[in-house]
């Protein structure tokens, strides 16, 4: 997890320093052109006299064979096409070699570090410029031999085939980081899964077998009795959802959550522990992907429950939208009339995880929810979520 955070902190600033680096080299090769002592360092394919003078035409030559760099990470076999053709013209008219040609190889090592989607024809295209460029040397009166195009053409190859090797340790080390990502996270997931079943599981096991002794002891028709049933299903229910989350949890399972199917269980449930919801549904259910269904399941499942903590005695209507895109639900609670200080046992406090735990479920969906006071007192809970891909 701190391996993620710090790479993802570094990154912007390895962007930077990369667009640095591609700004300032192409300066950097032109400057050294006109360095006494290596300012004629450069390659030389023609080796043909340099009868010609530094002119203005020459100038923009030196300054066309680095400038392109400065694109070589976004156009790669652009930028080597134009530095290519002004070496190409550089040599061909005779000029003094220039530091600046060394463009070339770079921008044939960035080509090999990102190669073309389609790297067939490019080099098929490159070998047959080459080709052309060295009957031009020949027919202008280069001496150069069969055997010297040869191995400068093996010179351009390993520039290219060394950025290829580069990529490939690169993209090894990316995969490796990846996957020590996934291992830390699978891990912590795993030590979640067995605080949940080694703590929260065995409360509310034991909770749910207190309740139906209880009831047992007092008469299902008791009153009481029936609440203390209700309290049991309740925390049947729980457990199972918590088993559920234990499967989300483990890398080794694929559990089946709650769907849309499940809503009419759910308000029947609700009602019976004495609020008062309806469900209506609108347009075609049709199918959509689990993790949307689930998300919406548990917008329901949060609003209703929340209805009963905090409006006791309100009326909840619960409207699932069927669209040809999307899926909406809407839960709409009114006021209810709060108990009397003093009166019925405390409701339970909450802690403020609800709606951010849900509009984080729904995004992570590709979903919308928005939650708010309605104009008659009460709550309105609305979420979207997109079918997907079924």
């Amino acid at each position: 997890m701190f391996e993620t955070t710090a790479w993802r902190e570094r990154a912007p600033r390895l962007v930077r320093s990369a667009r640095a680096v591609d700004a300032l080299l192409p300066a950097a090769l032109v400057a050294l052109s006109f360095v006494p002592g290596i300012a004629h360092q450069g390659v030389d394919l023609a080796e043909l006299p340099d009868d010609r003078t530094l002119d203005p035409l020459g100038l923009v030559l030196i300054a066309a064979q680095a400038a392109p760099l400065v694109l070589r990470r976004r156009f790669p076999v652009a930028c080597l096409a134009a530095v290519a053709a002004a070496f190409t013209a550089f040599q061909l008219l005779r000029y003094p070699d220039a530091f600046a040609s060394l463009g070339l190889l770079v921008a044939l090592y960035t080509v090999g570090t990102r190669p073309p989607r389609r790297p067939a024809p490019v080099a098929a295209g490159a070998l047959a410029a080459y080709a052309l460029v060295c009957c031009c040397l020949y027919l202008a009166g280069s001496p150069t031999t069969a055997a010297d195009y040869l191995a400068f053409g093996l010179v351009l190859l390993a520039c290219c085939a060394l950025g290829r090797w580069v990529r490939a340790r690169a993209l090894d080390a990316e995969e490796r980081r990846r996957r020590a990502e996934a291992d830390a996270a699978a891990a912590e997931r795993a030590r979640i899964a067995r605080d949940l079943h080694d703590v929260v599981t065995h409360h509310v096991t034991s909770m749910v077998v207190q309740a139906d002794t209880a009831g047992y002891l007092l008469g299902r028709s008791d009153g009481v009795g029936s609440t203390l049933a209700g309290i049991g299903e309740t925390g049947r229910r729980a457990l199972d959802d918590l088993r559920h989350l234990l499967g989300v949890l483990d890398p080794r399972e694929d559990p089946a959550g709650p769907s849309l199917g499940g809503l009419a269980g759910l308000v029947e449930r609700s009602r019976g522990a004495g609020q008062s919801v309806d469900l209506v549904e609108d347009g075609e259910p049709r199918p959509m992907l689990p993790r949307q269904e689930e998300a919406l399941y548990r917008v329901v499942q949060e609003s209703v429950t929340n209805a009963l903590k905090h409006a006791p005695g309100g009326h909840v209507l619960v409207r699932i939208e069927h669209g040809d895109e999307a899926v909406g639900a809407r839960i709409t609670t009114g006021g209810g009339a709060p108990p009397a200080e003093g009166a019925g046992p405390p409701r339970p406090r909450s802690g403020g995880r609800g709606l951010t735990g849900l509009r984080e479920r729904v995004g992570a969906v590709g979903g919308e929810l928005r939650a708010g006071p309605s104009d008659d007192g009460g709550f309105t809970v609305h979420a979207i979520v997109p079918r997907g891909e079924t």
